[in-house]
């Protein structure tokens, strides 16, 4: 297998060779046509500058044309529309023993002189054998320029710059060679050095780096391949630490799958309480245990309490999962906040008054908020519920509506035993109950919170529960309008 320095260095020395042949091809075969396309080029603009300068009087340009036939080495002849001789150089002698061949050839192609404005031809000196380029070109007043130069120096020139190319491109291509073997083995180096790392990296060494600092290609592999190594070095942790995420995951999963097992229990638990009264109420009744009306309508109205609170959960349950299922969303619409908390009030009254109480309200008028009509009033009622269900002896209980940061919290509060630091953080979960005796006294299912929770969720907006003193508050904030 040929190795890369080896490669590099044939072809760099190859490519300087194609190009030095080529430069040497180009210039043996078309060195000369450029020069005579310059030439012609030189001439026609030189006839240009005449033509623009001429008012049909050579003498009136004698000093200019002088200039032209001294410095560009130019012979000038002008002919009147008749091929009569009006004007020639001091060096016209030459071209005038090539007149008859010129004028042949401005007769020959006098049609494509008035269509073009001039005509380029080359002429042999018989004697001296030297090749003279002639321009013909027609001025503006009829009249014709002829303009003529020596291709002797252009064909000399041509030749010896061919001569002196071909010892320079053999020089060229030696140094070139050289500096091909050098340049490949710059450019193989560092690539050999990356091979050495990476078969350490195969390894799993990944101790050697690649040292070397250059602004190339290679300097970004160099770079890329300690990038490789590093990451490549903490692999192992990565992998331990993925495992031990692994682990922690499977925890979760357990966990998960344990307060699943757990909320199953516990609506099972909450099910079965009212179902056994029902069903020892129902059976007492069947049996005809008792014949006192008042006996029977005790038994009756156990059932039915009993028969509400299953309906309260499964309520709940259902309005919890519809609520956490992400299918379900929020109709929000503005509406005046302190007109909506009086009406929620106003339906409350029974129960503040069966229990003598008074809430202090403490709110704007015309305060709006962007909301959720429905779900708005169950979690104001949840917060209500609880304080009336919570209050101690005292009996106080607050309602505080305030603005804040374009949102409106709500907090309710109610006089009573503290909240223990540690459920602070664990009564918005499901079935979770701080004195269950004394929940189930009143009725409750450890849902409503969760229920709020879910709620204020879905809104994106904050709510919580803090000690103060002399009594629990709970709150939670809706968007202003």
């Amino acid at each position: 297998m040929k190795s890369v320095r080896l490669r590099l260095f044939t072809g760099i020395g190859l490519l300087i060779a194609f190009f030095v042949g080529l430069a040497w091809v180009l210039n043996t075969f078309y060195l000369s046509d450029y020069y005579r396309y310059q030439k012609t080029s030189f001439l026609i603009k030189t006839a240009e500058d005449i033509d623009r300068a001429y008012k049909g009087t050579p003498a009136d340009l004698s000093r200019e044309l002088e200039g032209l036939e001294r410095n560009s080495g130019l012979s000038i002849i002008i002919l009147d529309s008749t091929y009569n001789l009006k004007y020639y150089s001091r060096t016209v002698l030459d071209l005038i023993s090539k007149k008859d061949e010129v004028l042949a050839a401005l007769v020959n192609n006098k049609k494509e002189l008035q269509n073009r404005g001039s005509l380029s031809v080359v002429t042999q000196d018989p004697v001296l054998q030297t090749d003279f380029l002639n321009l013909i070109y027609m001025l503006d007043n009829q009249e014709i320029l002829i303009l003529s130069t020596p291709l002797l120096a252009i064909e000399e020139s041509a030749s010896i710059g061919n001569r002196f190319f071909l010892y320079t491109g053999l020089l060229t291509l030696l140094l070139g060679a050289i500096a091909a073997f050098l340049l490949a083995r710059q450019f193989t180096s560092p690539i050999l050095e990356l091979k050495d790392i990476a078969q350490n990296m195969a390894k799993l060494d990944f101790s050697k780096k690649y040292e070397r600092e250059s602004a190339d290609e290679l300097g970004e592999l160099g770079k890329s391949i300690n990038s490789l190594s590093d990451q490549l070095s903490l692999s192992i942790a990565e992998l331990q630490a993925a495992n031990q995420k692994l682990q922690a995951d499977i925890e979760r999963e357990r966990k998960i799958d344990q307060m699943r097992k757990e909320f199953v229990s516990n609506v099972s638990h909450e099910l079965k309480t009212p179902i056994a009264l029902i069903q020892g109420y129902a059976e007492g009744l069947r049996l005809g245990v008792t014949e006192d009306s008042e006996d029977k309508e005790y038994y009756c109205d156990v059932i039915v309490d009993e028969a509400n609170k299953m309906n309260k959960l499964v309520k709940e349950l259902l309005d919890l999962s519809q609520i956490e299922s992400g299918y379900f969303t929020l109709e929000k619409s503005p509406f005046d906040y302190s007109a909506y908390v009086d009406d929620i009030l106003t339906k409350l009254e029974p129960i503040i008054k069966e229990k003598s109480l008074e809430i202090q309200v403490n709110k704007q008028p015309d305060v709006w908020v962007n909301a959720d009509l429905i779900r708005s009033e169950q979690v104001l009622v949840n917060y209500l519920s609880n304080a009336l269900n919570h209050v101690d002896e005292k009996g106080l209980i607050k309602l505080n509506v305030a603005e804040r940061e374009g949102k409106v919290r709500t907090s309710v509060f109610n006089s009573g035993q503290p909240i223990p630091e540690e459920a602070l953080d664990k009564i918005f979960i499901s079935f979770y109950k701080v004195d269950k005796a004394r929940t189930r006294s009143y009725g409750g299912t450890g849902l409503g919170l969760s229920v709020v929770r879910a709620i204020q969720e879905l809104d994106g907006n904050q709510y919580g529960v803090q000690n103060l003193p002399g009594g629990v508050e709970f709150w939670f904030e809706l968007d202003k309008f």
